[in-house]
């Protein structure tokens, strides 16, 4: 008898396909529909498929009593009660290094994207317009490049910022002793050695906020913010103050706090570019995303060692 599989974050069609020769799939997005589902089905339940932003609490693995494995698709996994899944023995993976070179080719698009303006531009032009004395923009060859979150992607992100002469500097929970790169003993301190700062961090609470008001006001008013990492990273209402005073230059998000709706305060800023939570998407890394998950529930259910258990669940 296959096995009973719950998708609640929104996956591609593809993957669908792949897990529905070996797994019962049922796909429900809408979280009403999946709540009447689960209150008649609950017990049949055996897997769950979520994202680190959907996440998975303690009420809705209670009411899945037979629920064995909780898995997220993607690296992050903030939004998962680990020790509720802990006390009930359920195992937790997630999908780290599937799309670790696109977002760090995504976060270099922003930047370029946010420094050039070239979202502006590109309006000014469909619109009838044309370029102004007042259009002329930093280069990006030779500043310095600040990455919170020297992790997998923040490693990619610093050597893509190599090809332009950019002097590297970063801040983790502890210096790497692996890397050559400048060590800020602070996020304040990053941010006031640089000119861009590209958020690579995760979610959750050791994060939450991280950048307010005062990192912001140390990045500068020539100073750029990039965030691929999670929204709660930011302070929304200082990012907005910030923009609007002139207090640093410009900002680029793929994520921010309440989305997948964007905060009024936000869209009414200037000077910010957004992207819809997709600096991951790409067809190479969805591909690996996909055999790293099915090769997770295999094995899970094969009794084998899980292939990437977050931290803590081996």
């Amino acid at each position: 008898m296959s096995k009973t599989l719950l998708i609640k974050a929104p996956v591609f069609d593809g993957l669908v396909v792949a897990l529905s020769n070996d797994y019962d799939v049922h796909n429900i997005i809408d979280d009403q529909e999946r709540a009447a589902y689960v209150s008649q089905h609950g017990d049949q339940i055996d897997a769950v498929l979520t994202n680190g932003t959907k996440g998975f609490s303690a009420d809705e693995m209670s009411a899945m009593p037979n629920l064995k494995i909780v898995s997220c698709f993607g690296a992050g996994y903030e939004g998962v009660d680990l020790d509720a899944a802990k006390d009930r023995r359920i195992a937790v993976s997630h999908g780290p290094g599937a799309n670790d070179v696109c977002v760090a080719d995504h976060a270099m698009a922003l930047l370029f994207a946010i420094v050039r303006r070239i979202v502006k531009s590109d309006t000014s032009v469909h619109n009838g317009g044309w370029k102004s004395p007042e259009d002329n923009f930093p280069r990006l060859t030779g500043k310095n490049l600040g990455i919170l979150g020297l992790g997998r992607i923040g490693l990619h992100i610093a050597a893509r910022a190599q090809g332009f002469d950019m002097q590297v500097h970063y801040h983790n929970r502890s210096e790497r002793a692996d890397v050559d790169y400048m060590y800020e003993a602070s996020p304040k301190a990053l941010a006031a050695a640089s000119d861009f700062l590209i958020i690579v961090v995760p979610g959750g609470p050791e994060t939450h906020h991280m950048i307010n008001a005062d990192i912001l006001k140390a990045l500068g008013p020539e100073g750029y913010l990039v965030n691929v990492g999670r929204g709660s990273v930011v302070h929304n209402g200082d990012l907005a103050d910030a923009l609007n005073s002139g207090v640093i230059a410009a900002a680029g998000l793929d994520v921010f706090e309440g989305e997948p709706t964007a905060p009024k305060i936000l869209l009414d800023a200037p000077n910010i570019t957004f992207t819809p939570h997709i600096a991951g998407r790409a067809p190479e890394s969805q591909l690996v995303m996909v055999d790293l998950y099915k090769r997770n529930l295999a094995n899970f259910f094969a009794g084998e060692p899980l292939v990437t258990p977050v931290p803590g669940f081996t």
